[in-house]
């Protein structure tokens, strides 16, 4: 193989190649290599990506190979179209297939045309699941030649794909398109559902799940359902007590060092994220983006039985067993039911009369953090929750989401008697007066 062509892929064949051997050994570190491209481009890491010396008088000069291969006399075939010569016959009748459109081979599996016997061949390895290409360093098949080419660059340590903006290389052109975006702040992949944007269409797709609730992979030991699989795997290492990195301040484990600094926020207090709108400040990153969803309006989870949505993913899975009536969690006092182990807490602090919150401004003690904060907003006069349509502040969420109804006309309470529909529970309280004659 000629030096400097290691950036294109060779054709693919159509019979299999023989299992390659390490005949190619590096001079500098002994490594060894089945292609002699792969062991020239190895050795740029020891002489310099741009640096010829040491190469063993392998790679011909820039110009000689430029020379060679535009010499008229080695591609004498030219192209009426658009000028590009060949060296044989037989490659300027496939070339030209691409400006007559000329597909004269199909796949009898799923109809697709194809120019090339050799690319219909290598398409139909698609149907019958058929990898001849095997990587001799650690196994893996392939059934393109091309693609075990690209896997083997892993091996060899290649990365001839950098980016010009922060120095990362890649193996392949394609991860590099894909980080340059980064950059750019390139985002073409839309969101139907709700108009958000992505920068790559794996990531569409993972969002997209946000709004369809589907969940495929579930822990056999709790039941609990992930989107992915990598989710399920990390989770399962709670029940295993596979957590290797520990908290030096309380001792508490966890599963990576990302979860221990995020953790040890609680004893520094350091709240690095801040919220544009009303300046409230976060913990950790996701915490921030459910709060900004208060001011956005925006509900990204949807339930599928009756369309409802909501903010975070804890509150689509609370709204799930309204619909299928499951209440697990049952109070020891009165023996009422609940759906969630937090609702349960919430109500047994009626019977045992704790209230652990404390006004500091008036006294006045609460059972709950969320009904302390609300209250604290009267001393503060904070008002978080604007109104998206007419810019109205409300200190809290109930408020904002009940002066939101004048917005769309919603009337989610009905009477039973007359079913006539009210905007408000008080209203239809005071409504079913007319019927019972209170």
């Amino acid at each position: 193989m000629k030096r400097g062509k290691f950036l294109d892929p060779p054709s693919d064949t159509s019979s299999p190649p023989r299992t390659p051997k390490r005949t190619h050994e590096c001079s500098e570190c002994g490594k060894s290599f089945a292609r002699k491209s792969l062991l020239l481009t190895h050795r740029k890491l020891h002489v310099g990506s741009g640096s010829s010396e040491g190469l063993e008088g392998e790679k011909s000069s820039g110009k000689e190979t430029k020379d060679l291969r535009s010499s008229p006399r080695l591609n004498p075939y030219k192209c009426e179209e658009c000028d590009l010569c060949f060296g044989q016959k037989s490659s300027l009748v496939t070339h030209q297939k691409i400006h007559t459109g000329e597909k004269p081979y199909q796949c009898l599996e799923c109809g697709i045309f194809f120019r090339k016997k050799c690319t219909l061949r290598n398409h139909e390895r698609i149907h019958t699941g058929e990898k001849p290409y095997k990587c001799w360093e650690c196994g893996k098949s392939f059934s393109q030649n091309s693609s075990l080419w690209i896997h083997e660059k892993i091996h060899a340590g290649i990365k001839s794909y950098k980016c010009f903006e922060c120095g990362k290389c890649f193996t392949q052109s394609s991860g590099l398109r894909k980080h340059e975006k980064i950059h750019k702040g390139e985002k073409n992949e839309k969101c139907l559902e709700c108009g958000k944007c992505f920068s790559r269409k794996c990531i569409l797709m993972r969002h997209q799940k946000l709004h369809t609730g589907e969940r495929p992979y579930e822990c056999p030991e709790c039941e609990k359902q992930f989107i992915y699989s990598y989710e399920l795997q990390r989770h399962q290492k709670w029940h295993k007590g596979d957590l290797p990195h520990k908290c030096r301040e309380c001792g508490k484990s966890f599963i990576t060092p990302t979860h221990v600094q995020i953790h040890q926020r609680i004893h520094t207090g350091e709240k690095p994220y801040k919220c544009g709108e009303c300046g409230k400040c976060f913990s950790q990153k996701q915490h921030l983006g459910r709060h900004q969803r208060f001011h956005t309006g925006e509900k990204p989870y949807k339930c599928v039985e009756c369309g409802k949505c909501f903010i975070d993913k804890r509150g689509l899975s609370m709204h799930h067993k309204t619909h299928t009536g499951e209440k697990p969690q049952q109070c020891n006092d009165c023996g009422r039911f609940y759906s969630t182990t937090s609702a349960l807490r919430s109500h047994v602090k009626i019977h045992t009369g704790e209230k652990n919150y404390k006004c500091l401004d008036c006294g006045r003690a609460f059972a709950h953090s969320s009904s302390f904060l609300s209250h604290s907003r009267i001393h503060t006069g904070e008002k978080p929750y604007k109104c998206s349509e007419c810019d109205k502040c409300f200190s809290r969420r109930d408020s904002l989401v009940r002066h939101q109804r004048i917005h769309t006309g919603e009337k989610p309470y009905k009477c039973l008697e007359c079913g006539k529909c009210f905007a408000h529970p008080t209203t239809l309280h005071t409504h079913t007066r007319n019927h019972t004659g209170k």
